[in-house]
């Protein structure tokens, strides 16, 4: 079967049989790690919502996990006048009790198809497009091939498939040497194209947070973690999480052909400081100083190596304000 296919298959049991994060599960994301994320997430939304005229929205999270960014972006929004309904994206039944727990009146929806079509929506996704399904090429001296993963013996192994026409690639990657590989994420596209066209004709915009790059570009980015260690994404499919680097170049350009304005990428280090993560620090250590020590450890693993890896995309509606941490 296709890498697409394999991923998209082992992600959908991985998520659907257990809560992944935390110290007790296989990874730990940016919410999780300190309530100051969610909080200047949620002020993002609520300044943009505010320059943009306060109208009447609806709040999105895509993949939103334990909810933990949600409660912490709507406690903020409140604070600054903001209280609209929330929409959550998510199909695990696992993690939909999770965030039932924190957001009891939300809205649940298993695709971005059934999203609110009669006001903006102002959409957060962080670290959402990296786990969503990859095709991946490979170039052999003749061609460039379809990547697939193929069973042996109860082993899965990544194996080369039929040769795809050289005109598909881009025309700078397509003599690449032997052994290149070249990923794309049609499903993250189809998203971003839904949604772009989705603010374009209703307002709103859109903040996705990952970690990835500019491309296209060559590299194997397909990654399998499993109790906060690497492992073999082909090994034990559907017991570890499987993810890849997000082409936020592609995704901008989909999002504009759709009619959005694109912001960025930015570095999450520089989003995040520029909406205020510094004066946040100081004033949560203030307020609990037996704290203090976390705190900072905290701000600091959200801005250090993290917060290079990681970048941020912003869409807007044309008419709409320029987002905080994207201007000139």
């Amino acid at each position: 079967m296709p890498v697409s296919q394999f991923m998209a298959a082992a992600n959908a049991h991985y998520y659907a049989t257990r809560d992944p994060l935390g110290p007790g599960g296989d990874f730990v994301t940016a919410p999780e790690i300190s309530q100051m994320f969610g909080e200047l997430v949620g002020l993002w939304c609520a300044d943009l919502w505010d320059r943009a005229g306060r109208p009447e929205i609806a709040w999105v999270e895509l993949g939103p996990g334990r909810g933990t960014l949600a409660a912490d972006a709507r406690r903020a929004m409140a604070r600054a006048g903001l209280t609209p309904p929330v929409h959550l994206v998510e199909t695990s039944p696992t993690l939909r009790a999770a965030q039932a727990e924190r957001l009891a009146d939300a809205h649940w929806h298993d695709s971005v198809e059934t999203l609110p079509t009669d006001r903006p929506l102002i959409v957060v996704a962080n670290e959402f497009f990296d786990a969503l399904p990859i095709r991946q090429l490979i170039r052999r001296s003749d061609a460039w091939h379809e990547r697939l993963v193929a069973c042996q013996d109860t082993l899965f192994l990544p194996i080369a498939g039929k040769p795809v026409p050289g005109e598909l690639l881009p025309e700078r990657l397509r003599d690449a040497p032997a052994g290149a590989i070249l990923e794309t994420s049609p499903a993250a596209v189809g998203i971003v194209r839904t949604l772009a066209g989705r603010i374009a004709g209703q307002g709103g915009a859109l903040l996705g947070i990952d970690y990835g790059y500019e491309g296209p570009a060559l590299g194997d980015t397909l990654q399998a973690v499993r109790g906060h260690g690497f492992a073999n994404p082909f090994d034990t499919p559907g017991e570890v999480d499987l993810s890849a680097h997000v082409d936020f170049a592609t995704l901008a350009a989909a999002a504009q052909a759709a009619g959005a304005v694109a912001w960025g990428p930015v570095s999450q280090r520089d989003l995040l400081g520029q909406l205020g993560i510094d004066a946040r620090t100081s004033a949560l250590a203030r307020a609990t100083p037996e704290r203090q020590g976390q705190v900072l450890a905290d701000r600091n693993r959200l801005m250090g190596e993290m917060g290079e890896l990681f970048r941020a995309l912003a869409l807007t509606q044309r008419d709409w304000p320029v987002p905080a941490g994207f201007g000139a």
